[in-house]
C-alpha cells in the first residue's frame, strides 16, 4: 500500500492550526526516527538532524500526481515560485524568500547548475517528476556541505532503486490542451550489480504564454536517467549515473503574440568510486561528473539568422568525501572539491551584428568538515566548516552549528540551528555585455528553532521559526541617463556605454514561521501547513527600504482533505493559497493573491495498476505568477500506472 508523505519541519513554537489524516493503512508506518536525510550527503536519521527537512517517498509523489518536480515542491512549506506562461517556460523556485539562483539543485547525486543563466543557478523548467523515487527539502543555508548557492536550502531527488532480479513500470496519462505524458522503466538486482533505466516524453499544445494572447505556446520534452552500481569487491563499489532531456518550448515576446521558439538540451554524468576501509567504519568516495546546458533561441519572421540567442554551460566537478564513525555516537564527514565553470553566450542584435562566442570560466577549490556527536542518547549536536577559494574573488569561509533532541525515540524532536551560506558571482553577471569581473559573493547567517510531535499514528504537528539576513546581494544597478557616467556604464575594456550594470548593492532580511500537521481518524485524511514570510529589502539609503521583496508572497497556505477507502480507492480535495505581492524589485506593480483547488482519485484496480485522475485549478481561476505572464486554467488529465 502506498505510504504517506513524512515531513519534518518544526520550530519551538508548537503551534499549529493545519491538521493532517492518513488512512488506517498507514496505520503500520515506522516511527519517523527510521528515516534517514540523504541531502546531507551521507545517511543521517531525521530525528539527528538539526535542520528543518521535509521528505516525500514515492507514495507522496504518486498520490500527489503532479507532472513537474516544482508543482510537488509548492505543496511544502515555505515555498513558491514564478512561471512565464505554461509547461516549460522559464520557471524560478524560490525557498523561504531567497531568490531563484540560491538554491542547489541534485538528482542522484549530481549537482545540476547552468552557468550561462543569468545567476548561474538551476533552471527549474524542464525537471520532470519522471521516474523519481524521493525528495527531500533541506531549508535555510547549507553552503557547509553544498558550497555556492546554497542559501535558500536543498532540493535532492533520488530515483527509483530496483527491488527484484528484474522489474519494469510505466505509466502514462493525457489531458487539456491537447496533453500527453508517457514514462517507463526497467532495472533489475543482483548481488553483484544494480541497475535502472528511464525514459519520458511529453506534449502539450499549451496556452498563450502572454496573458491575453492569442495563440498557443506548445512544449514538447523528452528525457532519459540511467543508474548502475558494482560491487567490484568487498566493501568496493563503481556508480555510474546519468541523465538526460530535450526540450522544445514556444514562447512570446514581450509585445505579444511570437512565433519564437526555445531548444534547451540538458545532460549529466556521474562516475562515482567508493569504499570502505577499518572493518567499514572509513567511507570514501571519489567522483568526477559534468552537467551541461545548451540553450538556443530562434525568431523565424527573421529571414537571415533566425538564431538569436545561443549559450553553453559546463560544471565539471572532482569530489572526495569521507566519512569516519568512532563510534554510532560520533561521525567526521569531510571532502575536498574542484569546480570547474565554463559559459560562452551569443546573443546579436540584428542579422548584419557579429556573431561571435566568447568563452568565460571560473575555477573554485574547496575543503569542508562537519562532526556529528550523540553525546547522550537522543541528544545529537553537529558544526562544521568549510573553505573555498573561487579564481575570481578569491576565499571565502562559512561555518554552522546545531542540536536536535529527542527524549522519547522521535515521537518529539526539537531542533535548532546556526547556518551560513554564500553565492558566487555568476558568469554571466560578471562577463556579459552588463557583467562587472570583480564582483564578490552574496554572504547569508540564518538560525532557526524548531519541534514536532507525534501523537501515536493518528496526528503529527511542527513549527519552524527562522530567520536569514543576507549582504552583498548582486542586483542590476541602472546608469544615469544625464551628467556624467560613471565608468562602470562602460563595457569593460571599450568606450560603448550600455544602460546598467550588476553589483553588489542589495541587503535583504528574511523571517518566518511554518507550521505543518498531520493526522488520521478511520478513512478519512487531511494534511495543511502554512507559511508566514517576511522577506524585506534592507538596502541601506534605498527608497524600497523595508518593503517584502518581488515575487514572494507573505502568506502561503496548502490544505487536503480526502477519504481512503480500504479498498485502496482514494479521492481528495486540495487547496493553494498564495499571497499577494510585488512584481518587481522597485515598480509599483502588484501580482494579486489567489486560491487553487484540485480534485484527485485513484483506484488500484488490480496489483501493480493504479488507475488515477485529478482536476487542476477547479475554479478555473486567472491568476499570474508573473506579471504579463499567463498560467493554465481548469485542465483535466486521466491515466494509469503499472509496476511488474
Amino acid at each position: 500500500m502506498f505510504r504517506f508523505f513524512r515531513m519534518a519541519s518544526v520550530p519551538a513554537i508548537p503551534v499549529l492550526v493545519s491538521i493532517v489524516f492518513t488512512s488506517a493503512a498507514r496505520a503500520e508506518e515506522a516511527p519517523d526516527s527510521s528515516i534517514v536525510v540523504t541531502a546531507l550527503r551521507t545517511p543521517v536519521p531525521q530525528d539527528r538532524v538539526s535542520s528543518s527537512v521535509t521528505v516525500l517517498d514515492e507514495a507522496a509523489i504518486v498520490e500527489n500526481q503532479s507532472i513537474t518536480l516544482t508543482d510537488i515542491l509548492l505543496r511544502t512549506p515555505g515555498i513558491n515560485l514564478s512561471r512565464n506562461g505554461g509547461y516549460g517556460t522559464t520557471t524560478s523556485l524560490r525557498i523561504r524568500g531567497a531568490d531563484g539562483g540560491q538554491t542547489v539543485m541534485v538528482l542522484d547525486g549530481m549537482r545540476l547548475s547552468d552557468p550561462s543563466s543569468t545567476a548561474g543557478g538551476f533552471g527549474f523548467a524542464n525537471l520532470f517528476l519522471d521516474d523519481a523515487e524521493r525528495i527531500e527539502i533541506l531549508r535555510g543555508p547549507q553552503s557547509i556541505l553544498w558550497g555556492s548557492d546554497a542559501i535558500g536550502g536543498v532540493v535532492n531527488v533520488t530515483t527509483r532503486k530496483p527491488e527484484k532480479s528484474l522489474e519494469g513500470s510505466f505509466a502514462a496519462e493525457g489531458g487539456s490542451h491537447e496533453t500527453f505524458s508517457a514514462r517507463a522503466g526497467v532495472g533489475g538486482t543482483s548481488d553483484a550489480l544494480d541497475w535502472r533505466l528511464a525514459g519520458s516524453t511529453f506534449t502539450t499544445d499549451g496556452i498563450s504564454a502572454r496573458a491575453g494572447g492569442t495563440e498557443d505556446d506548445g512544449y514538447r520534452r523528452n528525457a532519459a536517467s540511467g543508474t548502475v552500481t558494482a560491487l567490484l569487491a568487498p566493501h568496493v563499489s563503481l556508480d555510474l549515473r546519468g541523465y538526460y532531456s530535450d526540450a522544445r518550448n514556444d514562447f512570446d515576446s514581450f509585445a505579444g503574440d511570437s512565433p519564437s521558439f526555445g531548444l534547451t538540451k540538458e545532460w549529466s554524468g556521474y562516475v562515482g568510486l567508493n569504499f570502505a576501509l577499518l572493518g567499514g567504519r572509513f567511507t570514501n568516495r571519489l567522483a568526477v561528473m559534468q552537467s551541461v546546458t545548451d540553450r538556443r533561441n530562434y525568431d523565424p519572421t527573421r529571414d537571415v539568422r533566425p538564431l538569436n540567442f545561443d549559450a553553453h554551460g559546463r560544471v565539471r566537478r572532482f569530489e572526495y568525501q569521507g566519512t569516519y564513525s568512532f563510534s554510532d555516537a560520533i561521525q567526521f564527514l569531510f571532502g575536498a572539491e574542484r569546480e570547474e565553470q565554463r559559459m560562452t553566450t551569443a546573443s546579436p542584435a540584428n542579422s548584419s551584428t557579429p556573431y561571435d562566442k566568447t568563452p568565460h570560466r571560473a575555477d573554485t577549490n574547496s575543503v569542508y568538515g562537519q562532526l556529528r556527536v550523540t553525546p547522550v542518547t537522543g541528544f545529537t549536536l553537529d558544526g562544521g566548516v568549510r573553505y573555498d577559494h573561487q579564481s575570481r574573488f578569491g576565499g571565502n569561509t562559512v561555518m554552522s552549528t546545531g542540536a536536535a533532541y529527542t527524549p522519547n525515540d522521535g515521537a518529539t524532536v526539537l531542533r535548532a540551528s546556526y547556518s551560513e551560506g554564500y553565492k558566487a558571482p555568476s558568469l554571466y553577471q560578471m562577463f556579459s555585455a552588463y557583467g562587472v569581473a570583480d564582483l564578490g559573493p552574496e554572504k547569508a547567517k540564518g538560525w532557526e528553532v524548531g519541534a514536532e510531535q507525534t501523537l501515536g499514528q493518528i496526528f503529527r504537528v511542527s513549527a519552524t521559526w527562522f530567520e536569514r539576513d543576507t549582504d552583498n546581494l548582486i542586483d542590476f544597478a541602472y546608469c544615469p541617463t544625464s551628467g556624467t557616467l560613471p565608468d562602470a556604464c562602460n563595457i569593460p575594456g571599450t568606450s560603448t556605454t550600455r544602460f546598467g550594470y550588476y553589483a553588489n548593492i542589495d541587503k535583504s532580511h528574511t523571517r518566518g514561521l511554518e507550521l505543518a500537521a498531520a493526522a488520521r481518524w478511520k478513512l478519512l485524511f487531511a494534511n495543511a501547513n502554512y507559511s508566514w514570510i517576511e522577506a524585506e529589502d534592507r538596502t541601506p539609503d534605498s527608497n524600497t527600504y523595508g518593503r517584502q521583496l518581488a515575487r514572494v508572497p507573505r502568506h502561503l497556505a496548502n490544505v487536503e482533505v480526502g477519504v481512503e477507502l480500504l479498498s485502496g480507492l482514494r479521492g481528495s480535495l486540495a487547496a493553494r493559497y498564495s499571497g499577494r505581492t510585488f512584481d518587481s524589485a522597485s515598480g509599483t506593480g502588484m501580482l494579486n493573491d489567489y486560491w487553487l483547488f484540485d480534485v484527485r482519485a485513484q483506484w488500484p484496480v488490480t496489483d501493480g495498476l493504479l488507475l488515477q485522475g485529478r482536476i487542476e485549478n477547479l475554479a478555473d481561476k486567472s491568476y499570474q505568477t508573473a506579471s504579463g505572464y499567463a498560467a493554465l486554467g481548469r485542465t483535466f488529465y486521466v491515466g494509469f500506472r503499472s509496476r511488474f
